[in-house]
């Protein structure tokens, strides 16, 4: 069975002539097409155990600068045709993990295989067929859009310029004419950024913040796009934000990094088992009222996530018992009301059991 999940996503296998092959992605192709256990094991073996399934796969990824360490122990696993969201605070180490992927800095220790193959000094073939922002992107400002993305395609030995057209298309840009890039908006610049990362067609985009500076119209549109890429293509998308309402509508795995280290990837469709009704009760007197659910009505599973709030998760629990019963016992009810939880709550449960556990 573990080879028939091997190249078994849910778009690689669908849109392979969206790809550019070369001869090791066909020869994947047809050690799981026949489902070759020997011809597989043999093609791992010779890539250094990397997984075939995992397009992008790192392993204790380590980077420390002076004596902070920025990535701690980081084992990444993003699957063939999905959106992998890696969300975490501002300077929780996202960038320098893509960083690290990119090649873009050393790390201190661990590796990163991409396609199936590790990443090292001699071999470098495997980014042509990623496009990537990571951080601030940078352009020739005294040219156009037009003409820097020319210039990529030069850069990349992409030669099918007609690209060029479809990619300013897709991200708004059509209309930009002869506009130098210095009088570029924050906003335009960040859509010339996608263009020049999906302008060669690649396998896997490695977007770090790519909605940075979008107002929420453009926002939209750029969900979308990456929808259609991911959905209608093949490609698989790895990217950071710290917008959570975002990655929740867009991803389907989701990496939380804190402090530099990974502290879970879960899959949207078990984060959304998470993401069911609870009551949030809110009083000045948290304790007292912990002891009234437990003690008296024999709730058990909630939590007090702040000095105010409480938050019951027991599916029989009734907004109209706790009430009376809180009322009896004379605990203040500042509000109480059903909520649903999302992928924020379950980020801030993550990241506040850890904080337990490092206190």
């Amino acid at each position: 069975m573990e080879n028939d999940r091997i190249f078994s996503g849910k778009k690689v296998i669908k849109k392979l002539d969206f790809w550019k092959k070369n001869e090791n992605s066909l020869l994947y192709t047809k050690a799981a097409d026949n489902r070759d256990p020997a011809l597989t094991a043999a093609l791992l073996s010779a890539k250094g155990t990397c997984k075939m399934d995992y397009i992008l796969e790192t392993r204790d990824l380590v980077k420390s600068y002076r004596d902070r360490t920025v990535v701690d122990h980081v084992n990444l696993h993003v699957r063939r045709g999905e959106i992998y969201g890696f969300v975490g605070p501002n300077g929780a180490g996202k960038s320098t993990v893509m960083k690290l992927v990119m090649h873009l800095t050393a790390p201190d220790s661990g590796e990163s295989c991409l396609f199936g193959e590790k990443t090292g000094d001699k071999n470098f073939e495997c980014f042509k067929r990623i496009g990537s922002i990571i951080e601030s992107p940078c352009f020739y400002d005294q040219i156009s859009g037009r003409e820097n993305l020319a210039l990529h395609c030069e850069y990349m030995g992409y030669h099918n310029h007609e690209r060029i057209d479809e990619a300013l298309a897709l991200t708004g840009l059509s209309d930009t004419g002869k506009k130098t890039v210095a009088h570029y908006s924050m906003g335009m610049k960040q859509r010339l950024a996608i263009a020049r990362a999906i302008l060669t067609r690649p396998e896997l985009l490695i977007l770090d913040e790519p909605v940075n500076a979008l107002d929420p119209g453009g926002i939209r549109e750029m969900r979308d796009l990456f929808r259609r890429l991911n959905q209608d293509y093949g490609v698989t998308i790895f990217l950071s934000s710290h917008l959570l309402s975002e990655v929740e509508q867009i991803a389907d795995t989701v990496g939380i990094l804190q402090n530099g280290s990974l502290l879970a990837e879960t899959s949207m469709r078990d984060i959304r088992k998470f993401q069911a009704e609870y009551i949030l009760l809110e009083t000045p007197d948290t304790a007292q009222a912990s002891c009234l659910l437990s003690q008296s009505l024999g709730i058990t599973d909630f939590d007090v996530i702040s000095e105010t709030q409480i938050g019951i998760y027991d599916k029989k629990a009734s907004v109209e018992v706790i009430s009376a019963a809180l009322v009896r016992d004379g605990v203040t009810i500042l509000g109480i009301a059903k909520n649903k939880r999302s992928l924020e709550d379950y980020f801030f449960r993550m990241t506040a059991s850890r904080n337990e556990v490092n206190i």
